[in-house]
């Protein structure tokens, strides 16, 4: 298979390069905080603390709402070249800044790539692959995101130099110079993903509804060599098109029971981002200073907390069709709440050291394999095919608003109801998603999306 379909897993390796740079750009930032932060003068401003953090998120949401439209006006592939250059312009720009102003311009320029990236590249994909491995080519755009995280995590580690005790982070490489390298780090994998950007081709599929029929051939041939297979596929989409020109409008999905599927998936989308788990990532110096660990020691275990990410999402991605999307919602949901009632207690009776960053890699474990992937698979499932399209359009856009409240507010939040306070709520809220998912999600394996939108509907 792997042979067979080897053209085919060389693009997609190359359009997954944006899932990869998507997860590097989310989380750098983590490893970078404790020193740009006194560089720049707002390690006592919670709100610029939050600007900084979540403004990346601000630009993801303006990707996200432009690449839809640009990439069916333009291609995917002229897409993916923007979002290449839009890592390589935020990488170098947040390296060279020296106030926090530009910081978070570049940081929102690198966001809107995130944003480009993340519809794009998966898209691009499942556009290429043949039905029979689409779901696995596909698939490896979320390895990829977290392989990403795993390499940010590693580089930061690997740029830091140890702090001495007594030591000013000011006057420190770290705080001159270590943290710039961490955002310039990200240009190597940008630049390789600039250039393959011109050798992968444009979506088939595009082409065909472009009126480009030659083109989409040539590339079809190239993907699979059987005599029939480009007519076919051209076929199949040609059917499509005018499938997609009798879809129901957007106001439809706020229409009587209608709503209700798109409430549960809002829900659920902003649930995987409510959860709490992200501020891990991205507030790493909070969280482990907060457990006694030095500077030093909270890169090393942040590396730990990556690859325990990589290894789960693997374990995610082989269980959500053998034990079902529902029951890997609960189980992850009533795993977080737990963990971080522990999590909580040990903040509260500032616990140090091992019994901590085991209370934080179970949280990690318990997010990767349930709701960092079921999530996206209960969005593109619940929708009915006429309305699916808008429906994960909006749920994707209420998630990544989620995760921008959730990134701006943990400062704020933390200072306010200090660690162990934070936690609890986010526990609280993991309690009550757990009941929502209970009794408004019906279990979505094995079903027809007729079964699917019936269960929800007069559930």
């Amino acid at each position: 298979m792997l042979n067979k379909n080897k053209y085919v897993l060389l693009i997609s390796l190359a359009s997954a390069l944006g899932g990869f740079l998507f997860g590097y750009d989310w989380v750098v930032i983590g490893g970078a905080k404790p020193f740009y932060e006194v560089y720049l003068g707002i390690q006592n401003s919670v709100s610029l603390q939050g600007a900084a953090m979540s403004s990346a998120i601000l630009g993801c949401l303006i990707g996200v709402m432009i690449s839809g439209s640009f990439s069916d006006k333009y291609g995917r592939k002229p897409l993916i070249k923007v979002a290449s250059l839009l890592f390589i312009i935020a990488s170098f720009g947040t390296g060279i800044v020296n106030t926090i102003s530009w910081f978070i311009i570049f940081r929102i320029i690198g966001g809107i790539g995130i944003g480009v990236a993340s519809n794009i590249s998966p898209m691009y994909i499942a556009e290429v692959a043949p039905t029979e491995i689409r779901g696995k080519f596909v698939s490896i755009n979320q390895l990829t995101i977290v392989l990403g995280i795993l390499t940010a995590q590693v580089v930061n580690w690997l740029i830091a130099k140890p702090i001495l005790p007594g030591e000013n982070i000011l006057l420190s490489w770290n705080g001159q110079w270590g943290w710039r390298w961490m955002f310039w780090a990200c240009m190597v994998p940008a630049i390789f993903f600039f250039i393959f950007s011109f050798i992968i081709p444009e979506s088939p599929r595009w082409l065909v509804v472009k009126g480009k029929e030659e083109k989409a051939v040539n590339i079809f041939n190239r993907i699979n060599k059987k005599d029939d297979y480009a007519s076919k596929q051209i076929d199949e989409i040609k059917q499509t098109i005018v499938q997609e020109k009798e879809k129901i409008g957007f106001s439809f999905l706020f229409k009587g029971k209608m709503s209700k599927i798109l409430l549960v998936g809002v829900i659920i989308a902003i649930l995987q981002q409510w959860c709490g788990i992200n501020v891990i990532f991205n507030y790493a110096q909070e969280i482990f200073t907060g457990a006694g660990y030095n500077v030093s020691d909270m890169l090393f275990n942040i590396v730990i907390t990556g690859i325990v990410n990589v290894l789960f999402t693997f374990v995610g991605m082989y269980t959500v069709d053998k034990l079902g999307r529902k029951s890997l919602m609960l189980f992850g949901l009533s795993g977080l709440t737990v963990i971080y009632l522990f999590l909580g207690i040990g903040y509260y009776f500032s616990l140090k050291g091992i019994a901590m960053l085991i209370l934080v890699i179970f949280a990690i474990a318990c997010y990767a394999m349930t709701l960092a992937p079921v999530t996206w698979v209960i969005i593109s499932e619940i929708f009915p095919t006429r309305v699916r399209a808008l429906g994960v359009a909006i749920a994707t856009f209420a998630l990544w608003s989620a995760c921008f409240v959730l990134t701006y507010t943990f400062p704020i939040l933390n200072k306010g109801l200090g660690s162990y306070g934070t936690f609890w709520l986010y526990g609280l809220i993991c309690l009550l998603g757990f009941f929502f998912v209970k009794y408004n999600l019906p279990e979505t394996k094995g079903k027809s999306l007729e079964q699917i939108e019936k269960e929800i509907l007069n559930g």
